[in-house]
């Protein structure tokens, strides 16, 4: 069973949230502040994460950016009444893979978490069948309409990382983080320079568009 884990300091919310996550039979674990989540985290592994963002003690952001120095695969789902773009902005730079604005419907928060655990089990598998494109990361191939497509290294990880979490928005700054570490040479344009390599060499598949997203970085859409 999915341990999902509640991060809530409205109690009464929090309780609900858990049941009906429960209720779809997941096993769910609470906790009401950043730091008291971070102690659950050091002790068992959750496989989503479901937080608030205003918080005491540790809020929203500041979790998803711990978590995200050590587990950059895990879901995070923040819900939260912040509902103004530059809430969502900064979240999404953080790495978080879904923003929910409050109130919302318990079955719309269902229907998202079992989203994003579909996604990252996509991610746990080797091989990816989009449309008429195939990869394999074990072989590090990309086949088009049967034929085989040369990528550097680079360009196919980045591919295989944005088709894993189809409609997540990654920014340039979490691309070149990721895929760029310590190369001080990189830039923001650097990426813009792989994505259209990326986009050229993909240019005959049907099965996923690569979007650019104004101000934040790009995402894969599936068609």
């Amino acid at each position: 069973m999915m341990k999902l884990l509640v991060v809530e300091d409205d109690r009464q919310l929090n309780r609900m949230v858990s049941g009906e996550l429960k209720k779809n039979g997941y096993e769910v674990e609470s906790c009401f502040d950043g730091e008291e989540a971070l102690r659950f985290l050091e002790r068992e592994k959750a496989s989503l994460i479901v937080s608030d963002i205003m918080m005491p003690k540790m809020d929203g952001y500041a979790l998803a950016e711990e978590v995200r120095s050590f587990d950059r695969e895990i879901p995070i789902l923040f819900m939260t009444a912040l509902g103004d773009m530059p809430s969502k902005e900064k979240g999404f730079r953080l790495g978080i893979d879904d923003y929910l604005v409050k109130p919302f419907p318990l079955q719309e928060l269902t229907l998202r978490v079992g989203a994003l655990l579909r996604r990252a089990k996509i991610l746990q598998s080797d091989r990816l069948e989009l449309g008429n494109l195939v990869m394999d990361r074990s072989e590090r191939s990309v086949v088009i309409d049967g034929k085989d497509v040369p990528f550097t290294v680079r360009e196919f990880d980045i591919l295989f990382r944005l088709l894993s979490f189809p409609k997540k928005t990654f920014s340039r700054g979490k691309l070149m983080e990721e895929f760029w570490e310590y190369d001080s040479s990189a830039t923001s344009r650097t990426v813009d320079v792989y994505i259209a390599k990326i986009r050229e060499k993909t240019s005959a598949c049907d099965g996923f568009s690569i979007l650019t997203v104004h101000g934040l970085g790009y995402k894969a859409v599936l068609r």
